[in-house]
């Protein structure tokens, strides 16, 4: 959600903060702020709206500066204002902070604050951590942050400035996602690599209750209970040309188009087709403990919850093991039944969403076996479970999720190989299948090559303010996730359903003016999906349809229709999206909406919303 950049070094830290800011932007945020130190002096510059806007505000002092911290705001508590913008700072001005997550007992912190006489200026929870460290110093920055989080609860990645200390940058983590930066005679701290990674790709992960004292040459990393850690560097291989546009317009764009790699990619090592089985060591589980497996739960949200759907289906299908899908944030609000022969699986692009790290933990602390997804190497989720398996998908900038999805997919496919393979698939299906998959990539490029069309039928209704998205079977979470696209950066109102349920209510709504999506593949349902679209046109509804290559039939029966290659069934998906991708992604430059950061929204949802104060006790 929100972005932290911090720097200490040699060089300007204004240019390097602003540049690290701008790589967080796809995050999401409504305000930015930045504070430095020059000469024992802390100076503040922040702004509502773009980055640049802030940019503009700062003095030539500031520019000056070799140490400071800077950060984006998506609100949570308190309007979206220059006042409530971070970094926040104590009365004295001496002291800057700013956070991530959310502080549950801010208010019984605030009132304790207020009796202690401080006066509190913005709305924000936030604030309570700046004068809770002006209170607690004592001529350590460390101690007083270390002192300050005791009286703490809630979830928090931090960043603190003091001009008593110009050198000097202290970082605490629980809950959302911090990472050290190592550079020569310069050391930085952010929320996310990408804000660093054009400086340096040797980085150090905070882990929860964890504190990092930073300065130009040194790093020093800490529990809250003042005990010494030390963690191994790990080198990240993403390039800066991966977050870059490339040419694209938008980086959701050109992550679309990256998907056949990403597929590939997903895929690359993992599979035997000799002997028609997966590969996947990172599961670190034997065959035996997969052969035992009677139950599989799935937790995710957003569009990993739908990449899960789909696993459901393949994994019941091809391996007949009970598999559920939860919602995440669901999941740790009650007590779901898991046995000794249920493994939960934790679905998260970042490997950071607050919620199913929440579930997985709680799951863990029940003794049950936790495997993740997650496609950020050395995230949280990647280094609390017990196995997992990494996506390989390369960084994903825009917020709304593409390349992920299908790279969940295809993991997701393995996943059900392996166990089907296991149990009851014999080596003939499991070739077939893999060498299916095999082809996935290059039948992506296909759909990718005839993308004209998809643009004509997005001009066509780029107007239209309702869409109905229909599916059957392994497709109808397709259609969720194509709805899902187009009301997540276009701002229309889509439902996705299965195609069958449209009549027990969404049908009320078909008019002339309801364009409909239709997944309409050959296969199975075909004949039950056409009897769909046919109480859609009887009702003047425009058809949109994607159909089967080849598939002379379904062009006389709809408005438009988007060929997809042929594939096994049960591997359609990786398929049939694609399609829906590109219709959110034109209908949306078609209306003028920001693409690549669309409001309200946050790439990594670090933290839960609506605090639940705690009573603490404080003298």
């Amino acid at each position: 959600m929100c972005g932290i950049v911090g720097y200490v070094g040699k060089r300007k830290a204004r240019d390097i903060l602003i540049s690290g800011l701008k790589r967080l932007e796809y995050r999401g945020y409504d305000s930015a702020g930045i504070a430095l130190l020059a000469d024992d002096d802390l100076m503040v510059s922040k702004a509502v709206g773009k980055i640049s806007q802030m940019e503009l505000a700062l003095s030539e002092a500031e520019r000056e500066s070799i140490c400071g911290i800077a950060h984006t705001r998506w609100a949570t508590h308190g309007a979206p204002n220059e006042v409530n913008a971070h970094p926040h700072t104590d009365s004295a001005n001496e002291i800057a902070l700013v956070h991530n997550g959310i502080i549950e007992n801010y208010r019984t912190l605030r009132e304790f604050l207020v009796r202690k006489g401080v006066t509190m200026r913005t709305q924000t929870d936030t604030e309570v951590l700046v004068h809770l460290v002006s209170l607690n110093y004592r001529g350590s920055l460390t101690e007083a942050v270390r002192d300050a989080l005791t009286q703490v609860e809630g979830t928090y990645g931090i960043a603190v400035v003091s001009s008593k200390h110009a050198g000097e940058i202290v970082a605490a983590r629980m809950g959302s996602p911090l990472v050290v930066g190592i550079g020569d005679d310069e050391n930085f701290v952010a929320s996310d690599v990408s804000a660093m990674l054009e400086h340096t790709n040797r980085v150090v992960y905070l882990e929860d209750g964890e504190i990092v004292t930073i300065t130009p040459d040194n790093y020093r990393i800490s529990t809250i209970q003042n005990v010494e850690i030390s963690h191994k560097a790990q080198e990240i291989s993403w390039t800066l040309d991966q977050i870059e546009k490339e040419g694209y317009d938008h980086f959701m764009l050109k992550e679309i188009h990256e998907q056949p790699d990403t597929v590939r990619n997903a895929m690359r090592g993992r599979l035997n087709i000799e002997e028609g089985i997966a590969r996947l060591n990172g599961l670190n589980m034997q065959y035996e403990e997969l052969r035992r497996i009677n139950r599989i739960l799935i937790t995710a949200c957003g569009t990993s919850w739908h990449s899960a759907l789909i696993g459901k289906y393949l994994i019941e299908e091809i391996a007949r093991v009970s598999t559920e899908v939860e919602y995440a944030s669901e999941f740790r609000y009650r007590s779901p039944i898991i046995d000794d022969n249920t493994v939960l699986v934790g679905i998260s692009q970042s490997g950071e969403t607050a919620d199913t790290l929440a579930a997985m933990r709680e799951a863990k602390k029940r003794g049950d076996m936790v495997l993740g997804l997650v496609n950020v190497v050395g995230s949280t989720i990647a280094r609390e479970t017990d196995g997992g398996v990494y996506l390989h998908a390369g960084p994903e900038i825009g917020v709304a999720s593409t390349k992920a999805f299908t790279a969940q997919v295809a993991v997701l496919s393995l996943i059900a190989n392996i166990l089907g393979r296991m149990r009851q698939s014999s080596v003939q299906f499991g070739q077939e299948m893999l060498q299916a998959l095999q082809r996935i990539p290059e039948q992506i490029e296909q759909i990718l090559a005839n993308e004209d069309p998809i643009k004509r039928i997005a001009r066509t209704y780029h107007k239209a303010n309702n869409f109905l998205y229909l599916g059957r079977g392994i497709n109808f979470p397709v259609a969720l996730e194509g709805a899902l696209k187009l009301k997540e950066i276009s701002y229309i109102h889509a439902e996705g359903y299965p195609a069958a349920e449209m009549k027990h209510g969404p049908i009320a709504l078909i008019d002339e003016n309801m364009p409909v999506v239709v997944i309409a593949l050959r296969d199975s349902v075909y004949d039950k999906v056409m009897l769909n679209i046919s109480e859609v046109r009887a009702r003047n509804g425009q058809v949109i349809a994607i159909a089967t290559e080849g598939d002379t039939e379904i062009a006389d029966r709809v408005n438009h229709v988007i060929y997809i290659p042929q594939t096994y069934r049960l591997l359609t998906p990786l398929l049939s999206v694609i399609p829906l991708q590109l219709l959110a992604y034109h209908i949306a430059v078609m209306r003028g909406c920001h693409v690549d950061q669309p409001r309200n929204l946050a790439k990594s949802v670090t933290v839960e919303q609506g605090p639940v104060d705690k009573v603490l006790s404080l003298s």
